[in-house]
């Protein structure tokens, strides 16, 4: 797992002109260009405190986070976040690599849908995400903040593509008619 960190760290570091993680370094780092927070360690507790509510966002930096998939459970996101998986057997594979360069770029967009990418590139890893959605290679899945799996993908898709999926959820249009009563932007 380790290896999967540094090679994720030193993939996006060129992106977001950060010196890559090292296995010492803080838990969760915010980026100000991208507005990426990149979490290296599994973090259970973490993901309890986003699901309590208002206390949690005082503690949890904003900005995209980006989670390593170990030891978090998707359901501790259930009606607060929308979990994007972005699996694949190894961190070295091509589309995983495409994929995370492509969100880095448009982290803002998927933050503003309340996203959460959950990262797994160890096929023996055991997470329960990867239990749930038992990939095989790369695959790319949107979970919506119900829980349920609305979307799953064998290969990369662009963040434009995902916000326009997302975007045609019904709880999405529900919250952006909350947000902008009157429908328009």
């Amino acid at each position: 797992m380790p290896l999967m960190r540094t090679i994720l760290a030193l993939v996006l570091a060129p992106l977001l002109a950060v010196p890559p993680l090292t296995p010492g370094a803080a838990q969760a780092q915010t980026v100000p260009p991208a507005q990426v927070i990149l979490v290296t360690e599994a973090l259970p507790e973490a993901a309890a405190n986003v699901a309590e509510g208002d206390a949690a966002e005082e503690e949890m930096p904003e900005g995209l986070r980006i989670i390593d998939a170990a030891g978090v459970d998707p359901a501790d996101f259930a009606w607060e976040w929308r979990i994007l998986a972005v699996m694949a057997d190894t961190p070295n594979d091509p589309a995983f690599i495409r994929q995370m360069r492509d969100i880095a770029d448009r982290a803002a967009d998927l933050h503003e849908r309340d996203v959460v990418v959950m990262t797994d590139t160890d096929r023996n890893s055991g997470s329960a995400l990867r239990q749930m959605l038992r990939p095989r290679g790369f695959m790319l899945a949107i979970i919506d903040k119900d829980g349920e799996v609305k979307q799953r993908r064998p290969a990369p898709r662009s963040v434009r593509e995902l916000n326009a999926v997302i975007d045609r959820f019904p709880l999405r249009r529900q919250e952006i008619m909350e947000r902008l009563p009157s429908g328009r932007d």
